[in-house]
């Protein structure tokens, strides 16, 4: 094991560069004598740290003045709730796009707190993204949710619907944002848990239209609004320092590859290679729908339980891991997020050819 790939969902693996840049700084940051991990959150080296991690996302996504960028905590599963309770007024219907689990888990969320319509489902399978076409969208929703990509099942929406005029397009791109160019205008609200492709476990990125959270119900808690977080610029509490340094630095990383364009372009090269050898023969297959297939959890399986846990156990020896599907769906998954360097991919396709030799 000269070298370990690590192919987990989440948390997943974080660029070499980051991880060396933290490292160095852990216990000494630019000078202090501690790390940014003992500083304080009011402090102006920590000021400097989170205006640094906004302005370097909002950079790279283009992201319009009338939108606010917030560090949150709870992961995605708190915006599950949060959403609802800010933005589904009385008398409203939200509606969700059930493409998985955490879709399903969004509108259950959102049903808790008013009347929260599926328009469309792909279930019970979720090998693909249903057509926009047969949506059955309400015209004067308070929102129209989607989950970008589905790390469980490996499809993804190769690109974004529109949703009906005057209807906000919420987006759940946890683990798929800063994967690829898109424009932030035409979502009301995109948020994502960090440890997948944003940086560590502990902080949710949200961008919203400033206008569009800042009309919560006075009866929400004040650490579930929007406008707490906006108002004190997401310092109304101690929020997660260290994982929004992180953030701040795989931010920095993205725009040294060449910003999206360049991470999107070596995202699909190492989604095809894996794609290739899937498709080489029978011996593997993807579940996926080929047109809604994942650049950042491929999917597959041999289709014998003994021999995809042989897979993985020989993958893990040579320094492959993280290679098991999830448990509700079995088979092997392949998270290849930003940080996965092509030479990870390489490897992997290497052995799945070799396995395939011995084997098919």
């Amino acid at each position: 094991m000269s070298q370990v790939y690590n192919f987990s969902a989440g948390p997943a693996t974080l660029p070499a560069a980051v991880m060396q840049k933290a490292a160095e700084e852990f216990t000494d940051y630019q000078g202090l004598g501690y790390g940014i991990l003992e500083a304080s959150h009011r402090s102006k080296e920590f000021t400097a740290v989170i205006d640094g991690a906004e302005s370097a996302i909002r950079e790279l996504l283009s992201i319009p003045e009338d939108y606010s960028v917030l560090f949150l905590q709870g992961g995605a599963s708190t915006q599950f709730a949060m959403i609802p309770m800010n933005l589904l007024g009385e008398g409203q219907t939200a509606d969700y796009v059930d493409t998985g689990s955490w879709s399903q888990k969004a509108a259950k969320e959102g049903k808790l707190q008013g009347k929260a319509n599926v328009v469309a489902s792909s279930g019970p399978n979720y090998t693909s993204i249903p057509d926009a076409d047969s949506w059955n969208c309400t015209p004067d929703a308070a929102y129209l949710h989607i989950t970008s990509n589905n790390t469980i099942y490996g499809t993804q929406f190769a690109s974004f619907p529109t949703a009906p005029a005057g209807v906000p397009l919420i987006a759940d791109m946890s683990s798929d944002i800063l994967s690829r160019d898109f424009d932030v205008s035409n979502f009301g609200l995109i948020y994502g848990g960090a440890q997948k492709n944003l940086g560590p476990s502990g902080v949710t990125l949200v961008i919203a239209r400033t206008d569009l959270i800042s009309r919560g119900p006075a009866n929400v808690p004040t650490m579930l609004r929007y406008d707490t977080h906006v108002d004190k610029a997401s310092l109304y509490n101690t929020p997660p320092t260290f994982a929004i340094y992180m953030v701040g630095l795989v931010a920095q990383w993205v725009q040294s590859r060449g910003g999206l364009a360049g991470i999107e372009a070596t995202n699909a090269e190492k989604a095809a290679l894996i794609y290739d050898c899937i498709d080489a023969d029978d011996f593997y297959q993807g579940p996926a729908a080929k047109a809604d297939r994942s650049k950042m959890n491929v999917c597959f399986t041999i289709g014998d339980a003994e021999r995809e846990g042989t897979f993985v156990k020989q993958a893990s020896a040579i320094g492959l891991v993280g290679l098991k599907g999830h448990r509700s769906v079995g088979g092997m998954r392949a998270s290849i997020y930003n940080a996965m360097p092509i030479e990870g991919v390489r490897n992997l396709v290497a052995f799945m050819q070799e396995f395939r030799a011995q084997h098919g």
